[in-house]
């Protein structure tokens, strides 16, 4: 790994701050204490700072030269509701809430890039430092568009960086096109006509017609997606009735799908609500649906993903960038930044072997190591991009 002597000398520093962000978890719209600690840091290395958008979102922009052009580089700084069962000193001090994602790490690489690039000056442009609440679950990345994250701080392209456990330190992984797919949320109730288990004639059986419907919505799937393409029905919740002898008035489902491709994203949506309407009428029961398209496929474009594998294969060599990663049906909100424009979402190793665990796990930690190498991909990627400053 060619990192720069600079970030390796940070390296100490940089792992501080992330001990502290992980001690403090803070989940979505509440990342007070982070975003103070954010703006705090970027205000002291002489970067601008505006806050608020996304709600406790912070960007702050650093203009060199005479370029017109601007790239951004995107964090997210938000917890999970996870109690931690880690036991170093610097583990989460918040019950139920930890940093089980990596956002901390997240957070610390792109302010020790901040750091740096405020220090060297080397690039014509503009750089967007754009510190994301609430990546989890509720899409922050879509408040901040619809704050007008990208009318009030322009940019030709955007990048992202997610890390990955059970990698190998110093490797990256991405792709071109869809990296990962889209994650939707659906509700449906069934409303039918509840009575006594022993005279289901008398009734209209909502949970015979969740049964049907939720059989019903797998056809989409294996009938509707091209065999070649790929998608996901999942039915995580299913609610009804109060003892075993009486048949309930309603049922309540929920759930996810996920897509890589938005037009079939838009099928799915569209062929669940017929199918839920259409089979409780036909039962005589009326059915409400609900469908949150909370997050989009995250699709990188090629060009941009290109100046990303350049700027990795720079630091780790041919060798350690993996440029055509399976992509996975989970979901990330940084896909609404790349809906507004090009872009590149790449995923930095964490670590493999004993002790390393995936996210989203009570045992799992980001790795300091990799917090130089981070910082460094930032940086190595804005300087390709804008360049050095002509004099």
């Amino acid at each position: 790994m060619k990192i720069l002597p600079e970030l390796k000398d940070l390296h100490k520093e940089m792992t501080e701050w992330r001990h502290r962000i992980h001690k403090h978890p803070e989940t979505a719209f509440e990342e007070y204490e982070t975003s103070d600690f954010v703006a705090e840091k970027l205000e002291s290395f002489g970067i601008e700072v505006h806050r608020g958008l996304g709600k406790t979102g912070v960007v702050g922009t650093l203009t060199q030269g005479s370029g017109n052009r601007a790239i951004g580089l995107r964090a997210d700084m938000d917890a999970l509701d996870l109690q931690e069962l880690n036991e170093f000193d610097y583990r989460s001090e918040v019950d139920g809430k930890m940093h089980g994602c990596g956002h901390d790490g997240h957070t610390v690489m792109l302010l020790g890039a901040a750091k740096h690039l405020a220090a060297t000056k080397n690039f014509d442009g503009t750089v967007r430092f754009i510190f994301q609440p609430a990546e989890e679950n509720v899409a922050g990345g879509r408040v901040m568009i619809s704050d007008g994250l990208f009318e009030k701080f322009p940019v030709d392209s955007v990048y992202g960086m997610h890390n990955m456990p059970g990698h190998t330190v110093g490797t990256f992984a991405v792709r071109k096109g869809p990296i990962m797919a889209s994650a939707d949320f659906f509700e449906a109730r069934i409303i039918g006509n509840g009575g006594h288990g022993a005279f289901p004639h008398l009734a209209t059986d909502p949970i015979v017609i969740a049964a049907e419907i939720i059989q019903a919505w797998q056809t989409i799937v294996s009938r509707n997606v091209d065999p070649l393409h790929s998608a996901v029905i999942t039915v995580a919740q299913i609610h009804g009735g109060h003892t075993g002898n009486v048949i309930p008035a309603e049922v309540v489902m929920a759930g996810t799908t996920r897509a890589f491709d938005p037009d079939i994203q838009s099928m799915i949506e569209q062929r669940m609500r017929q199918l839920v309407v259409g089979i409780a009428e036909a039962h005589g029961a009326k059915a409400e649906f609900t469908y949150d398209r909370r997050y989009a496929p995250t699709i990188n474009t090629a060009d941009e993903t290109d100046e990303a594998i350049a700027a990795a294969v720079d630091l780790v060599g041919d060798e350690g960038v993996n440029k055509d990663v399976t992509p996975v049906m989970g979901a990330e909100d940084f896909s609404w930044m790349l809906k507004e424009r090009p872009g590149c979402y790449i995923m930095i190793a964490n670590g493999a072997g004993e002790g390393s665990c995936h996210v989203h796990n009570p045992n799992y930690d980001f790795n300091d190591e990799i917090l130089p190498l981070g910082a460094n991909y930032w940086v190595q990627l804005t300087e390709r991009i804008l360049g050095p400053e002509v004099s």
